[in-house]
């Protein structure tokens, strides 16, 4: 595996998309630093360089299909491409794959891990090392939305302003979602508070006890909740318990990733 090849094959790819665009730079920086993120939990497991190495490639590749879903419909949302699947195509169907890495042997990892990467939940990998890729990417991936909720317009990745989203009320099976340790379905959001609560039930599908420590450590789960103004008095009550119940979790993260 040589990541320097790679990523200048990928740089060379990005060239067919307008890297002006707020969403495409959003999206190719998103990039590089799930990469960091993705060395990052490998080095903190202990991995070897090989894994490493793997780890860093599945994170350069994991959101090809994401600037050509940009391009043609200039949004993430889910049901104007599936940017996982498509990805997969122009890799492994249309060969692709071949101008990142020679050696065909890590194909069906690869493939897996990425197809899998935006999964509603993670299912139906049986081998171990394809298991924990389709793993470090899904952490990984999260780890960076993070610092994206953080530092990005919110204009940029959700079409509307700190506090417009503040003034929403979040739908109550979306509120009661997390206190069940669940993750919320693209289709149930319905406000954009809705979309903003997704992103903190995010943290119940964390893989690893390092990619935790890593949320801790950068105080992601209060950050994301006090960016937003909340001026609709409900909501902000809302939120401060949402906040307590999500800290607490981190908090006994350890205690319970052995059952994961």
């Amino acid at each position: 595996m040589n990541y320097t090849l790679a990523r200048k094959n990928f740089e060379a790819y990005l060239n067919g998309y307008d890297r002006t665009d707020d969403k495409v730079r959003l999206k190719i920086v998103h990039t590089y630093g799930v990469v960091g993120q993705a060395a990052n939990i490998a080095r903190r497991m202990g991995l070897s360089e090989e894994d490493t190495e793997l780890a860093k490639l599945i994170a350069l590749l994991h959101d090809l299909g994401r600037f050509e879903q940009l391009k043609r419909f200039d949004s993430f949302e889910p049901d104007t491409m599936d940017h996982a699947a498509y990805g997969v195509q122009v890799l492994f169907e249309e060969g692709m794959i071949r101008k990142f890495l020679e050696d065909s042997a890590w194909d069906p990892l690869i493939r897996t891990a990425i197809a899998k990467h935006s999964d509603f939940s993670l299912n139906g990998v049986s081998d171990a090392r394809t298991l924990l890729h389709a793993k470090i990417i899904r952490d990984a991936d999260k780890l960076d939305n993070c610092r994206v909720k953080l530092a990005d317009a919110t204009e940029t990745f959700l079409g509307i302003s700190e506090t417009e989203i503040g003034s929403q009320e979040i739908s109550p099976g979306i509120y009661e979602a997390i206190f069940q340790n669940k993750c919320i379905l693209s289709a149930d959001r319905i406000t954009a508070m809705d979309y903003w609560v997704s992103y903190i039930a995010y943290f119940f599908d964390i893989n690893f006890r390092e990619s935790m420590d890593i949320i801790v450590e950068n105080d992601y789960i209060s950050r994301i909740i006090r960016r937003i103004p909340y001026s609709n008095p409900k909501t902000a009550e809302q939120m401060r318990e949402i906040e307590r119940y999500v800290m607490q979790y981190a908090e006994r993260y350890g205690l319970n990733v052995s059952a994961k």
